[in-house]
């Protein structure tokens, strides 16, 4: 049989995208080269979508009209290349889910850090406005899925790098742009320039009509801005100005939002969010609350009583004096400087996974300002040896939660704390960064 739609992956946007697609009448293929998850086979087995597993039949794949890639999945991927070949067009289930979105408005976050935290800022924030508000994408339900299962007057969409690869006509109503530092650089060739223009194709069908917010303190994104081909409103936020444009900044200890011609202003002692980085996140949510007409003082009210997320800065238990701090979903080398720049009391560090390409130079200074020792939790960690081995600081191996969690407590001294920002992807001793905080979680509890 000839498919309209064939997707391949499996997995959370996989499956929201058949659904989606069998419930517009779309005839639907689903084919993934490894297993599908239980969860994920039930919905298609109920749904009657036909789906296959552990291969790739190139016959039905290759003849089809159109075809959904999963993020996880890159261009060097031989089914992927053959597609190319045969000119078949490929998108990203973001862009499906786009076309069935009717009338609604989006905001959509992406940035190298901090964006699942400021996804769910702003969607605290939209809901508590009494606004119609889903929160989808990397968090939640898939665009797709919700669309199909609860759709609403707004989207906040957190979108990552690969999902922007293959979109075409996507265009959020506001397009949030974090930071940009090097990241999955082994799915760019290694290029940072790549990943800059990838991360910056959020912008490349806004228009006049839409906002873009980004950040005036990022260096790539100020490098990259001016090559931008759209004409959105630029909407800056900065920590260390008041800006010329309305927009966002600190000025005497106060986080001031401009935007909408109303002025927010908060103390940074009363957001909720500790450190520099939720600053930013708290500036870029701000905006985007505002430019939504959500009021100043329920604003205000937000930005002070969100609570922070699992597994990002979460404070586990403190045992004896020792505080142990989950930041599993720190999963490159900025969101450790990040991490440890928050950090007010000795650390022992744990670190490690399956390692991305990182420049380790970039934390050192404040792994020797704020670092007692090192504790890898990785499969292999002769790259985090080699980085830190000048530092006279104590690096230790360990392959679980378990082993990580004990050694870094005997390290420990009554007022340390122990950090778990692995600066890694976790897919060689876990399943992903939120299994192994779990598991991090368990072991400190266990002590």
């Amino acid at each position: 049989m000839k498919y309209q739609l064939v997707i391949l992956g499996s997995g959370e946007s996989g499956v929201g995208a058949a659904l989606l697609a069998q419930a517009q009448g779309i005839s639907v293929f689903v084919s993934d080269a490894s297993l599908l998850k239980d969860v994920y086979k039930k919905e298609l087995h109920q749904a009657g979508i036909l789906f296959e597993e552990g291969k790739h039949t190139e016959e039905i794949i290759l003849d089809a009209q159109e075809i959904i890639k999963s993020p996880g999945i890159p261009d060097t991927v031989e089914i992927i290349k053959k597609v190319k070949e045969k000119n078949i067009p490929i998108i990203s289930e973001i862009e499906f889910a786009y076309r069935y979105k009717g009338d609604s408005k989006i905001v959509a976050i992406t940035g190298s850090n901090g964006k699942t935290t400021s996804t769910n800022l702003t969607y605290h924030i939209f809901k508590e406005a009494g606004l119609s508000v889903s929160m989808c994408g990397n968090v939640g339900n898939s665009f797709a899925k919700q669309i199909l299962v609860a759709p609403t007057d707004w989207y906040i969409v957190e979108v990552s790098s690969f999902q922007l690869d293959d979109i075409k006509s996507f265009r959020p109503n506001i397009a949030v742009l974090l930071n940009i530092t090097p990241d999955h650089l082994d799915r760019y060739n290694y290029k940072f320039e790549n990943y800059i223009e990838s991360k910056f194709k959020i912008a490349m069908n806004l228009t006049q009509d839409d906002c873009f917010i980004i950040c005036a303190d990022d260096e790539a994104i100020n490098n990259h801005i001016q090559n931008i081909q759209t004409k959105p409103q630029i909407i800056t936020f900065s920590m260390d100005k008041k800006l010329d444009t309305t927009g966002a900044y600190v000025q005497e200890n106060n986080l001031v939002i401009d935007a909408n011609g109303e002025l927010t202003t908060i103390p940074l002692s009363e957001l909720s969010l500790p450190g520099k980085h939720n600053v930013y996140n708290s500036m870029a949510s701000g905006i985007s609350a505002r430019k939504a007409e959500v009021r100043s003082e329920k604003l205000r009210e937000c930005l002070g009583n969100f609570t922070s997320l699992e597994h990002r800065l979460e404070t586990v238990l403190s045992i004896r004096g020792v505080e142990f701090i989950n930041d599993s979903k720190a999963t490159n080398i900025n969101s450790v400087w990040f991490a440890l720049e928050s950090m007010k009391k000795p650390t022992i560090l744990i670190l490690g996974g399956v390692d991305k390409g990182n420049d380790y130079t970039i934390i050192e200074e404040l792994v020797v300002a704020k670092v007692k020792a090192i504790v890898c939790l990785g499969a292999d960690n002769t790259i985090i040896h080699n980085a830190f081995k000048h530092c006279n600081l104590q690096i230790i191996d360990t392959t679980s939660a378990v082993d990580a969690v004990e050694k870094a407590y005997q390290l420990s001294e009554p007022g340390d704390a122990v950090l778990l920002s692995p600066a890694c992807a976790s897919f060689d001793l876990f399943q992903n960064y939120e299994d192994r905080g779990q598991q991090f979680k368990e072991a400190v509890r266990k002590l």
